[in-house]
């Protein structure tokens, strides 16, 4: 445990059930296994998978997402190497972050926006969710990182996907009301991604680093809420467990929008899901935030939040100051 920064793991103790704690930490120090997803905007998933076995993978299948499965972390490089990879047929990616689209239910023929989506591995699985019916823009703001997008999109059969290169914050004045659905995976300190052998991950880890992203996160959601429709739905999500990006982020959208907006209850659940906290340092969460989930890291998935959020109806634009 001494590889990781000690305050990390003083705060990880109070998030966690304790029951849990050192499983969790556990995780940090294990290679984890390999999450993948048939991409059905070019094959059948039942095709690869039957495929896959075949050629000697150890495929398990996942129970809440029939596209889904993992592999041992041993075959990690075989299948980043295979056919069905470099083809495009099968997407590698961890399996909690397949859960906020999951919760968002994109449909065919709505509008629907991805406003932070590099590398693109979530608008992909929305473009299938959609099955090519409707609007789905994907937007990123560093430009390396947008090219690597499109490219990505491109190459895995997401052609119609409509990409801007744009800072997520400001494009609410542009979208004002115009989506039915919106995905917010939010920039973050990315504390779930931490590797014990690998100290680079958590080099420039610290409590100004998640007060920095905070800053990052309100604009985001802020903007998030105002593009969309009333009616409309929003997933809030990160890959951290500091609850000043989590909890307390959706807590200020709910001052800030009062009734203007919902947390809902996800419409996904797994066995390491468990609710948002009540409290952080003393200061109470309003009673919706409980609503939210937490997934707790395991040998197959990483910690994330993810938060579903409904815009009741719309309201005149609130003052720009986010904090």
């Amino acid at each position: 445990m001494m590889s990781l920064p000690e305050l990390f793991l003083q705060r990880l103790a109070q998030v966690v059930p304790s029951e849990r704690y050192e499983q969790c930490v556990q995780t940090f120090f294990e290679p984890p296994a390999v999450g993948a997803r048939v991409n059905t905007l070019l094959v059948q998933g039942d095709v690869v998978l039957r495929a896959l076995q075949e050629a000697g993978f150890q495929v398990h299948p996942v129970c809440w997402y029939l596209d889904a499965f993992w592999l041992p972390t041993e075959q990690r490089e075989a299948l980043l190497s295979s056919e069905w990879v470099q083809q495009g047929m099968v997407y590698v990616q961890n399996l909690s972050s397949m859960i906020p689209p999951l919760a968002l239910q994109p449909q065919p023929g709505e509008d629907v926006l991805d406003l932070c989506a590099a590398p693109g591995g979530k608008t992909l699985q929305m473009a299938s969710l959609m099955q090519r019916e409707g609007t789905l823009v994907a937007v990123e703001a560093v430009r390396s990182r947008f090219f690597k997008m499109r490219e990505n999109l491109q190459r895995h059969g997401a052609d119609w996907v409509q990409t801007v290169q744009a800072e997520g914050e400001w494009l609410w004045k542009r979208w004002q009301g115009r989506f039915d659905a919106v995905l917010l995976d939010a920039p973050c300190s990315s504390e779930s991604r931490f590797r014990a052998e690998d100290p680079a991950t958590f080099r420039y880890w610290s409590e100004k680093k998640i007060a920095d992203m905070v800053r990052k996160q309100k604009s985001l959601l802020y903007s998030a809420i105002q593009c969309l429709k009333p009616g409309g739905r929003l997933v809030y999500c990160t890959c951290t467990f500091a609850p000043e990006e989590n909890e307390a982020i959706i807590a200020h959208a709910l001052k800030k929008f009062g009734e203007s907006i919902e947390v809902l209850p996800l419409p996904v659940s797994v066995e390491n899901m468990i609710p948002a906290l009540s409290e952080w340092n003393g200061r109470a969460f309003p009673q919706p935030v409980r609503l939210a989930r937490r997934i707790l890291p395991s040998p197959q998935m990483e910690g994330f939040f993810v938060c579903l959020i409904r815009r009741t109806r719309h309201t005149a634009a609130l003052r720009e100051k986010h904090s």
